[in-house]
């Protein structure tokens, strides 16, 4: 038998040989998944909105961080890596077909369903003429005393536009007040105004009525512009490259010149225009000629230019029938009310699986050691905490009352960067230690560590999180946070802030991973030996859950294994490089996404052979970019209880949902489950609701 299977392993096409699947399609792909919520008759009307909106949301940060390179490809003409000419037009191509199926959801399905409903957007040829009054006389109040139309001549040129603003070009008749013929105007409209305003029920008394403010700025152009007439406009809206660089090792303080690259990154290259699908081919072209974009990047859309903003019309609407019902999670099942968390911990470890159970167990945790007498320091990182105040009042409480509170502020964190940086003076303003990690890396874990006076000894109380410490996503995000008194766990933890205090070497880990140090290795190394085991005969298993999987040696080491007979069952929900499936090479892998009410953002890392189990949990992805340019946390769950519950809530039952799983074919495509034999008759993330929930 063994030699028959070397036989097999021998013909077989080398881990090495198989291209991978392209990120960016994959991301484009995941987008498709998402969209399709948006498209479904199952989901309520504005949550259905909401979905149409999130991928506007994704497609601007996609741009902004993904497009640069292959723009660059097409501009120089040159290939480099991945990036071409080539490659930028099959993107381009993907992302126009992905873009036009939003507006013609938007157009043809969404805004008929909402008017059914009693809600409509109604355009200035649409408006009664009591609404056109109203409308003027906010346009007059509230819009017009914010313009400053720019007209374009030698001594006025084309104005700075900020990435991502609603904007006008005009194209005007006659000539100015000099008697010249220059007839191009920008008027940059500005971000304070809401994108929808709804109009009083006075002038719109049977149903909802809300108008843009594209739709008001249109209707008013002519005001604009005494004594010239408009003979054509658009709106337009330019996205661009807005990944913050700055060389740590050249400042000498890096919030500061984060805070003023903050400034540039508003007006850094530009990546893709968008434009009214009636936008002249004269002011199109002129567009483009500005911001030097090939015709590619040109987006004519029918309707708004940011979708992503029509989320305000969930608010305004007022309409909870049209939404998912409130959930309300439980509080954490293993943590008894009324009782001490420290006591608690010394019998046993505790798993809090979020959103199902509630946040405010991690919080409550944190407000125990706050007001503990016995607490002496508390150690924290923080990546993105959002806007809530309850944790800087916390820390700023155990300060108050003398406690040692040293926070790790990632200030690099994309696009939350100013937030962190407001926290870590407000940090700092209040008497805690504040450090910013190590240069040249992002830190990215998730940790949280109490040192507590028992006695004659010190003893340690960590949390450690696959997500932020963020109270908001924690209501919209899946994680996994464990609450520990493990002493190897915990000194690891310590061990780690001490790394990123001190810039001490990291001392050999008795129970944690730690990127970018050896937990790439860790991986692999777990991966091989289930690959030679799998060789020999023994029954062996990989089950690995996670946002993205782009890293080529984990990739790399996933096929070779599955090649030497391990089964291996990978849950991604967003881009995988992966090619699953494919005859003879990747027979033994699969590979499904879950997309649902609640983003999925656990990591959660299985390996089993024979009867001996591993079971990880971790705040990395398996991406190049965790594995060896952030600090990353990866740690093992020990006890066989919470192990158990974890294989059952995060792994068994995501594998056999029949409602919201994606199966990835060999191509790079996905294939909804829905229906599929065999599979349970409902999503995981409801039937994990209905488990959990309160209500």
């Amino acid at each position: 038998m063994l030699s028959l299977l070397r036989k097999i392993h021998a013909r077989l096409p080398l881990a090495g040989d198989l291209p991978l699947l392209d990120r960016d399609h994959s991301l484009v792909a995941f987008n498709r998944r998402v969209l399709h919520w948006a498209l479904s008759e199952d989901v309520p009307l504005l949550e259905r909105l909401r979905y149409l909106c999130i991928v506007s949301s994704n497609l601007d940060e996609f741009f902004e961080v993904r497009a640069a390179q292959h723009l660059n490809a097409k501009q120089s003409g040159q290939s480099e890596g991945v990036y071409s000419p080539q490659s930028y037009q099959r993107l381009m191509d993907a992302l126009h077909a992905l873009v036009h199926d939003q507006y013609a959801l938007y157009n043809q399905t969404l805004m008929p369903l909402l008017e059914k409903q009693g809600m409509r957007i109604v355009s200035h040829g649409e408006r009664t003429p009591e609404q056109r009054k109203w409308v003027h006389q906010y346009f007059e109040r509230e819009v017009k005393p914010l313009l400053v139309p720019v007209l374009l001549d030698p001594a006025h040129p084309f104005p700075q536009v900020a990435n991502k603003s609603l904007n006008f070009i005009v194209r005007l008749g006659g000539k100015d007040a000099f008697g010249r013929d220059n007839e191009i105007s920008i008027v940059k409209i500005p971000r304070v105004l809401p994108r929808l305003i709804r109009l009083p029920d006075k002038v719109c008394p049977k149903i909802a009525c809300f108008v843009s403010l594209s739709s008001v700025m249109r209707s008013h152009l002519n005001e604009l512009f005494p004594g010239r007439s408009v003979t054509q406009f658009s709106q337009f809206r330019v996205t661009r490259h807005s990944d913050l660089a700055v060389d740590e090792e050249d400042v000498k303080n890096l919030r500061t010149a984060l805070r003023q690259g903050l400034v540039q990154r508003h007006y850094g290259e530009a990546v893709r225009l968008e434009v009214s699908s009636g936008c002249s081919e004269y002011l199109s072209r002129f567009l483009l000629a500005q911001f030097a974009l090939p015709d590619e990047s040109l987006f004519r859309v029918a309707g708004p230019v940011n979708l992503s903003r029509l989320t305000q019309l969930i608010d305004l609407a007022k309409r909870p029938d049209l939404c998912f019902p409130a959930y309300a999670p439980s509080f954490p099942v293993q943590i008894r009310a009324g009782e001490s968390l420290f006591e608690q911990l010394q019998r046993g470890d505790m798993l809090v699986h979020q959103p199902f159970e509630s946040f405010d167990g991690v919080l409550e945790f944190l407000r125990q050691a706050v007001r503990d007498p016995q607490v002496l320091s508390i150690r924290q990182t923080i990546y993105r905490t959002g806007a809530d105040p309850e944790l800087l009042d916390l820390l700023r409480e155990a300060v108050r009352r003398g406690k040692e509170v040293m926070a790790v502020v990632e200030l690099k964190a994309r696009f939350d960067e100013e937030a962190n940086i407001n926290w870590a003076e407000a940090l700092e303003s209040i008497g805690a230690q504040v450090v910013y990690g190590v240069v040249g890396l992002k830190t990215h874990a998730k940790l949280m560590l109490v040192t507590r006076r028992e006695g004659r000894q010190l003893r340690r109380y960590a949390h450690l999180s696959t997500g932020n410490y963020n109270p908001r996503t924690a209501r919209l995000y899946t994680d996994l946070s464990q609450l520990t008194a493990d002493p190897a766990i915990t000194h690891d933890v310590e061990q780690v802030f001490v790394h990123l205090t001190g810039q001490s070497r990291l001392p050999r880990m008795r129970s944690l991973l730690v990127a970018p140090f050896d937990m790439q290795t860790a991986f692999i190394e777990r991966i091989e030996a289930l690959g030679k085991a799998a060789a020999k005969g023994e029954s062996t298993r990989i089950v690995a859950k996670m946002n993205s999987l782009t890293d080529e040696a984990l990739i790399r080491s996933l096929i070779g294994a599955a090649q030497q007979g391990v089964q291996i069952d990978l849950i991604v929900r967003g881009a995988c490089q992966l090619p699953a499936g494919v005859a003879g090479v990747t027979d033994n892998i699969r590979v499904r996404s879950i997309i649902g009410r609640f983003l999925e953002h656990s990591r959660v890392f299985y390996f089993r052979r024979g009867s001996k189990d591993e079971l990880y949990l971790s705040s990395a992805d398996w991406m190049n970019r965790n594995m060896v340019r952030r600090v990353e946390v990866a740690w093992p769950v020990k006890d066989a209880a919470l192990r158990q519950r974890i294989i059952d809530e995060c792994l068994v039952a995501y594998m056999h949902d029949g409602i919201d799983a994606w199966e990835l074919q060999p191509d790079g495509s996905y294939q909804l489950q829905k229906g599929v034999s065999g599979a349970m008759p409902h999503g995981v993330q409801a039937a994990l609701a209905a488990r959990y929930g309160a209500n």
